[in-house]
């Protein structure tokens, strides 16, 4: 006979709170559980039950054995457009996916460190009180990108994939996901988080979530960059583009527009051209960029913003679905292509084994090798 184990109500009623569930609920869809029968003193459940339960409510199985909920506020702030406040508290999927890029970014620190890798001079290299100017013109020399560097790509699809590449080149690790690591039952809602940066002197991490519209991500994609500059780590949900009322939210804002169409480049065009669409092709951003950049030259009004901003997220949201597309290149964005080459040069020189590798990565034996070998470059 298997050996039972006593629990904590307060904790199995905590996990499954966490996990969105209520006991009626949970027990309805994992019936052979009999967590309610737990919780009502009828029985007691095996070690093989709470591993099995810890699986479906998304917890350590160690977390099941504490006497209290653990505290699980994030350690930097949680922006919310319009809101004049910022929490330190995230939904249980958001807060799962900043605690695999915190260990992720913890270990490839340390392996720079052992590389004898030095800290990046830009991270913190500017306060709240750096001008716009300035602040622009140093990310486009740092990236060796000039004002108007967008005209020249085939594409403003083109136009993310090469800042992501250029960012990850200068020393910082780009993640695109929209779900919690490869687990597609647990979405990241894109009105909670657009994105979030961990800041760090060796190897910031940047998060894009991207169930979100690329166009949407462009934009973030530099609204992150600018926290970097500043040396202040920050998750945001940037409803409709427009950041939280707080001075670092509203200068990262300023310098992703700036950067990415420059004042006086769309007020040349618009002279001759007011028309968003034929100016995204134009200036290779997408039209929700140019819209919001004309909005902060009160070229359009804030009406004619939130209109065209709501129409092109609905035809967005219509065109979404169908195929999630290829593995190989869905992986690529979920786990960096610069990270994995970290991690596979720690493997080659016995740094790091197979089994390590496989859980910074999220991948494992035959799809790790794959992965390597189409997309990645060892770093010597």
């Amino acid at each position: 006979m298997a050996t039972t184990v006593p629990i904590k109500e307060n904790i199995i009623t905590w996990a499954l709170n966490r996990a969105g569930y209520d006991l009626a609920k949970f027990s309805s869809k994992y019936p052979t559980l009999k967590v309610d029968h737990w919780l009502q003193g009828d029985k007691q459940p095996t070690v093989k039950q709470l591993e099995d339960f810890s699986k479906k409510v998304h917890i350590p199985f160690g977390y099941l054995f504490l006497q209290e909920p653990p505290n699980e506020d994030i350690d930097f702030p949680f922006f919310r457009t319009g809101n004049l406040s910022h929490n330190y508290q995230v939904s249980p999927n958001v807060y799962d996916t900043i605690l695999d890029l915190q260990r992720r970014q913890d270990w490839l620190r340390d392996y720079l460190i052992q590389l004898e890798i030095h800290p990046l001079a830009y991270v913190g290299k500017f306060g709240t009180d750096t001008s716009i100017d300035i602040f622009v013109k140093d990310l486009r020399d740092k990236l060796g990108l000039k004002a108007g560097w967008t005209m020249t790509c085939p594409t403003w699809e083109d136009t993310l994939g090469i800042l992501i590449d250029t960012i990850e080149r200068i020393g910082i690790i780009v993640i695109q996901n929209g779900i919690v690591g490869n687990n597609t039952s647990r979405p990241i809602p894109v009105e909670e988080c657009r994105g979030f940066v961990l800041v760090d002197d060796y190897v910031p991490f940047m998060f894009l979530n991207n169930a979100d519209a690329k166009a949407a991500q462009l934009f973030t994609l530099i609204h992150e960059l600018a926290h970097v500059w500043l040396g202040k780590s920050a998750g945001f949900n940037q409803d409709q583009l427009l950041p939280a009322s707080n001075e670092t939210e509203i200068l990262c804002d300023r310098v992703a527009a700036e950067f990415l169409v420059p004042a006086h480049i769309l007020r040349e065009f618009w002279k001759d051209l007011a028309d968003i669409q034929k100016l995204a092709t134009r200036l290779k951003v997408s039209t929700i960029v140019i819209a919001r950049r004309a909005l902060d030259l009160e070229l359009i009004s804030k009406t004619q913003f939130y209109t065209f901003y709501n129409k092109y997220i609905e035809q967005f949201r219509v065109k979404k679905g169908g195929s999630g597309g290829n593995f190989y290149s869905t992986s690529k964005r979920r786990v960096s292509p610069t990270f994995a080459s970290f991690v596979d040069s720690a493997v080659q020189s016995g740094e790091l084994t197979y089994k390590d590798a496989f859980k910074l990565t999220g991948l494992y034996v035959n799809v790790y090798t794959q992965f390597i070998q189409k997309h990645v470059t060892t770093v010597k």
